[in-house]
């Protein structure tokens, strides 16, 4: 029986190889061009440089995307909730990762728009080179995050750059703008998290009494409090105040 088994199975492996195979090779090739700087003549940087710089790009400009959004508030409170309700891993992090990322999505949605009709689509369509569509598309970025950023962080990451006073915020530079944006992100997202932190200190405050007054001090006091928290945050609707304050936070 487990000789028939084994022979079924590598049968249907067999086919299921073949068949690939002849998709792969019906399917018609499409010719994908990296461009690289000439390595042969002597005058550029060798072969294995220009890799660790396309790889080391290629890593970084996730990161980059991702802290001139919303992402960077949205995760930090939603990381602060999980923390006030005494969870440890529930919802684990690739929920609240997850979780943020979408609602990026529908916070930049409009200045995603812009930069895909102006610059995206122009430079798929052989329009405009890559320099332009780089410089047309950071103009709606850096207009949302000057929107998001306190003057307080822009100046204060104008002065640490020395760079001369611009005459106006949006002559600040793209390296100056970024950082002070993730300072005010940060900012912002402490004090919502200061906010979702305090009823439940109030609860873990109530029954750590209570369990010392009956004598019960073994009882650790977050096991008890726990139910409670998770009651009240349900009753309250938590996650739709937390998200429409996120939300309401960019206006």
């Amino acid at each position: 029986m487990k000789r028939l088994l084994r022979s079924g199975l590598t049968l249907a492996a067999g086919a299921v190889t073949t068949t690939v195979i002849g998709i792969s090779l019906a399917a018609p090739a499409q010719a994908v061009s990296i461009n690289l700087p000439d390595l042969t003549s002597g005058k550029g940087p060798t072969s294995s440089i220009v890799l660790l710089l396309s790889l080391t790009v290629l890593a970084v400009a996730p990161a980059l995307l991702l802290l001139t959004t919303s992402f960077t508030k949205i995760i930090v409170v939603l990381s602060l909730t999980r923390n006030a309700l005494g969870l440890q891993g529930i919802p684990p992090n690739q929920v609240l990762a997850g979780l943020a990322i979408f609602l990026s999505f529908f916070v930049m949605s409009p200045v995603l728009g812009v930069v895909n009709t102006d610059a995206l689509q122009p430079y798929l369509d052989g329009s405009i080179s890559f320099g332009e569509a780089f410089d047309i598309g950071k103009i709606p970025m850096e207009k949302f995050m000057l929107a998001n950023t306190r003057p307080e962080e822009l100046a204060l990451m104008v002065n640490v750059s020395k760079e001369p006073p611009p005459a106006t915020p949006s002559d600040v530079s793209l390296t100056t703008l970024v950082p002070a944006f993730i300072l005010s992100e940060l900012r912002a997202a402490f004090i919502i998290g200061f906010v979702i932190f305090l009823p439940f200190l109030i609860i873990d405050m109530v029954v750590s009494s209570g369990l010392m007054s009956v004598g019960m001090i073994m009882l650790p006091p977050v096991l008890v409090s726990l139910p409670f928290k998770l009651l009240l945050f349900v009753l309250v609707d938590g996650w739709s105040l937390i998200i429409s304050a996120l939300v309401g936070s960019y206006g």
